[in-house]
This record gives C-alpha cells, sequence and structure tokens, in this order.
C-alpha cells in the first residue's frame, strides 16, 4: 500500500487505518499487541486511538486502549517512529462525567486531554490529534435533524483553534484533525484558522458505509474542495456487513456471542443496532453473495474504493479479522454491482445514521 497525504498536513498515511477501540475490552493487552505487531508486519503505518476508548466507554476502560499501545511501544524498539499515531480528545460528556465534569469542552480541558493521552501512550507527540465529536449540538450519532433549541455550546470554535495551535507550538501535536462533523463545522475550522493563521484540519473522521453514506450528502463535496481528508469509520458496521447476523440476529442463543452487538446491550441500542439498518446489510450481504464475494470483502472494498476515502479504519478483535480485512484490499467491485448497491441505498435509504 503506498501513502497517501492526509489534507495538506505532512503526515503521510496508508489507505487502511488499524482502529482500536476494543483493546481494553474485547481484546486483552497481550492480544491486542499481536494485533499491532501484524499490522505493523503487513504494511499499515496509522494507528488510531481515543482518551474515552475502551468501547462501549465505562470508568472502568477509560484510557485503557491508549495505555495498551503505549505499553506497545514501549517493548517494541522502533515502532513509534514507523506509525502515524492519531488519537481525540472528547468532546463533551455525554453522560461520561469520568472523562471531565460540566458540559463543554474548555481550551485547558482539551490541553489537560492532550497531556494525559501523550502519559498513557508513552510519547512526546501525537501525529494526528482529533475532537472527537463538536462541542455545540449537532445531529450525530443517531439524531437526524439540528435542533436549535438544544445549543449548549460554551467554547467558540476559535478558541478551540487556539488550545489546538498552542499544542501544535509546543511540538506535543504535529496535525489536527475532526470527527462527527458537519459541512458547518469544516468550514468554519477551515475559515478560521486560514483568517487567523492557526492550524488547518487535515481530515475528518467520520462513519461511512455501505448502510450509511450519509458523507455524500455535502460533506464529499465540502471536504474536496477544502482539501480535508475522509477517515472512514465503521466500514463493517459494527459486523452487520460480515453477514454474521443475517440468519442469527442480533439478540438470542444462535447470535455469535463474542460481537459488539451482542455483548453490549448499550450498542444494540445505538443507530448500528435499529432493525433496519441489519434489514438493509442483509440485503447487501446476500448481493455480495450473489457476485461471488464475502460479505466483508464487498464492505470494504466499496470504501477502499472510493475516491471521498482516504483511509478507512478497520477495527479487530484477532488476527484472523485483521488478515482478512487486509486481504480484502486490491478488491475491484464492477459497474455493475456499483449499481446494484446504489439501487439499494435508493430503496433502503440510509438506516444507519
Amino acid at each position: 500500500m503506498k501513502t497517501i497525504p492526509l489534507g495538506q498536513s505532512d503526515l503521510l498515511v496508508t489507505p487502511i487505518c488499524l482502529g482500536t477501540m476494543t483493546f481494553g475490552e474485547q481484546v486483552a493487552e497481550q492480544d491486542a499487541h499481536r494485533i499491532l505487531d501484524r499490522s505493523l508486519e503487513r504494511g499499515v503505518n496509522f494507528i488510531d486511538t481515543a482518551e474515552m476508548y475502551a468501547v462501549p466507554a465505562r470508568a472502568e476502560t477509560f484510557g485503557a486502549t491508549e495505555a495498551i499501545i503505549g505499553n506497545w511501544f514501549a517493548r517494541t524498539p522502533g515502532a513509534r517512529g514507523k506509525v502515524v499515531l492519531a488519537s481525540k480528545v472528547a468532546g463533551p460528556s455525554r453522560g461520561m462525567p469520568w472523562i471531565r465534569e460540566g458540559r463543554g469542552m474548555t481550551a485547558s480541558d482539551i490541553v489537560a486531554s492532550c497531556d494525559a493521552s501523550l502519559r498513557r501512550l508513552q510519547t512526546d507527540v501525537i501525529d494526528l490529534y482529533q475532537i472527537h465529536w463538536p462541542e455545540r449540538h449537532v445531529p450525530a450519532f443517531g439524531l437526524r435533524y439540528y435542533d436549535p433549541a438544544k445549543e449548549t455550546s460554551q467554547t467558540p470554535i476559535h478558541m478551540q483553534l487556539e488550545a489546538l495551535a498552542g499544542l501544535v507550538r509546543a511540538g506535543k501535536v504535529r496535525a489536527i484533525g475532526l470527527s462527527n462533523e458537519t459541512p458547518y463545522g469544516v468550514h468554519e475550522f477551515v475559515r478560521l484558522a486560514e483568517q487567523h493563521g492557526l492550524p488547518r484540519v487535515a481530515s475528518v473522521q467520520n462513519p461511512y458505509c455501505l448502510v450509511n453514506r450519509t458523507w455524500e450528502n455535502a460533506l464529499d463535496e465540502t471536504c474536496h474542495r477544502l482539501q480535508v481528508s475522509l477517515l472512514a469509520y465503521s466500514p463493517l458496521a459494527f459486523g452487520l456487513l460480515t453477514g454474521k447476523f443475517d440468519q442469527s440476529g442480533t439478540t438470542g442463543p444462535d447470535a455469535p456471542q463474542g460481537a459488539r452487538m451482542v455483548r453490549y446491550e448499550q450498542v444494540r441500542k445505538q443507530r448500528w443496532g435499529r432493525p433496519e439498518a441489519l434489514a438493509a446489510a442483509r440485503r447487501y450481504n446476500q448481493l455480495a453473495r450473489d457476485h461471488g464475494l464475502s460479505p466483508t470483502q464487498m464492505a470494504l472494498a466499496f470504501c477502499y474504493t472510493k475516491w471521498q476515502v482516504a483511509s478507512t479504519i478497520i477495527g479487530v478483535t484477532s488476527l484472523a479479522q485483521l488478515d482478512e480485512n487486509l486481504d480484502a484490499w486490491g478488491t475491484t467491485l464492477s459497474p455493475e454491482l456499483l449499481a446494484a448497491i446504489d439501487a439499494i441505498r435508493w430503496e433502503l435509504g440510509d438506516p444507519a445514521l
């Protein structure tokens, strides 16, 4: 895999990124280190984490994922210099007071979170530091509509950028990014950065997969014109697009017991757990089989080959899953298959938005 630049930054990343939110919850530290080793061996140079991980978020596992990665750096000579490391500062609490008190995300919160992440990661610099979700109210995480009455913003975007600029000046961060953002948010961060000589966002990490293509409803044009890269997360829709729930569903004795959707009720209550999302996934999965592909191959190839996507974030719980996801690289989808995919979207929309 060739490396590509993220936005207008000097970061060069592989088009596949190893997501790590399962480390410390579904994946024990020793197994996580094996996955990190294999990922590096197979040429992936891009690792993504966050201060709030592991997922599902709990006070007991807050920061565990970063600590596991930090221990891997400590035990693996030279590894830190071979990877582009991305992490995230959590936005307003969303019911997680163990991250921070209060409802906002102040400039001092950003600095304190970065310093804590650096300690857990056992590194001097985070290559890409992202705002995990906006400080302001946005329609995200399953919300369909923007509602001005729900606005609780306390820290203007300019102040957030100033805090991030301080981290860049201090050498703690190389580039900055956003996550779970909207066209307005991307434009405003870029506009203010250019107006005030502050760091420009390199990337946006948003959901993008067969059952959630909302990125294509304006964000793709926004980021293309502003030269901001998409990091596509949940390309397999929390397992829906692997086919493992096609017969059993996500509950009941026949469902795969190790899967997040089965183990954690709070996950099933989110957008990926909607009956409509599973119904759509089953349609896509059968389409893949009809064209001689596994559901995983088709779902990942869809992201791997889309012009909108700079790097696809894969999340795995085993070496076998890692190899399967990496082996899908190079799979091409015929024009006929892509047209059939679009036809399903036209009929069913984006049920996991």
